[in-house]
């Protein structure tokens, strides 16, 4: 389920590997209607461990041991329940914990309990989930620090982003898979860090402009009522097509 491709160029026996790593796949019946984020790069702190990982597929198992990426079904719930223990501690000492995910589903029970127990230590958890979400936001004393909206629209939400507040050293991840036992447990995928300070920008931009969203999005509360998200901003924001001016107006 992963969606990671990579290149080897030979020049002058000089090697240099290419990497694409993204969020879904380059599928011509899904292409127009599908939103997802895409990454082309030849950072050698992941173009090295994919090396790792294709040499391990080839020989039909899965690598152990990667710094940077993810990767289910070896270590990805291990490093994901490290990183929410990391925004945990962070909010026990007194520093600012925070954590913005974003998937097409939450289902997975470990995850959720490990939520539960950030936003009683004090962190804040936004949520960005489009289909099942088993977790109820907003009780207090249970999940009061939780925030979850949906955003249904003319554009299939399909993006897996992960970004965690590290005691304002905040870092990003991109991800084939979404928050549920079979992502992590049954199949093969990749999560992969935004390494480059510009294209971490424009992705949470973009995150931004979901999370003030007034006119798709809906809120997700314990009643399950699903009425659409409001805020106090005084003009309309519908994402999806904010989102499109944003980067047509910054790549024109």
């Amino acid at each position: 389920h992963s969606k990671i491709c990579l290149v080897k160029r030979v020049d002058k026996r000089k090697v240099t590997y290419y990497a694409n790593l993204a969020t879904g796949n380059f599928n011509e019946k899904t292409a127009r209607i599908y939103c997802d984020h895409s990454i082309f790069t030849a950072k050698t702190e992941i173009t090295a461990e994919l090396v790792k990982l294709f040499s391990a597929l080839n020989k039909r198992t899965v690598a152990k041991g990667f710094k940077h990426l993810i990767v289910s079904p070896i270590d990805s719930r291990n490093r994901f329940y490290e990183l929410i223990e990391r925004e945990i501690k962070h909010a026990k000492s007194g520093k600012a914990a925070y954590m913005i995910l974003k998937v097409n589903s939450l289902a997975d029970e470990g995850i959720v309990e490990k939520l539960y127990e950030a936003s009683n230590a004090g962190v804040q958890i936004k949520l960005i989930v489009r289909g099942i979400c088993c977790l109820v936001p907003g009780v207090k004393d249970f999940s009061e620090n939780i925030t979850v909206i949906s955003i249904i629209d003319k554009f299939l939400e399909h993006a897996r982003i992960f970004i965690f507040g590290n005691a304002g050293k905040e870092e990003m991840y991109l991800s084939s898979a979404d928050l549920m036992s079979r992502n992590f447990e049954h199949r093969v995928e990749v999560g992969f860090p935004i390494l480059d300070a510009d294209v971490r920008q424009e992705i949470k931009d973009i995150i931004d402009l979901q999370l003030q969203d007034n006119v798709k999005a809906r809120n997700i509360n314990k009643t399950n009522d699903n009425k659409y998200h409001k805020n106090r901003l005084a003009t309309k924001v519908r994402a999806q097509f904010q989102t499109y001016n944003y980067l047509k107006n910054k790549h024109q």
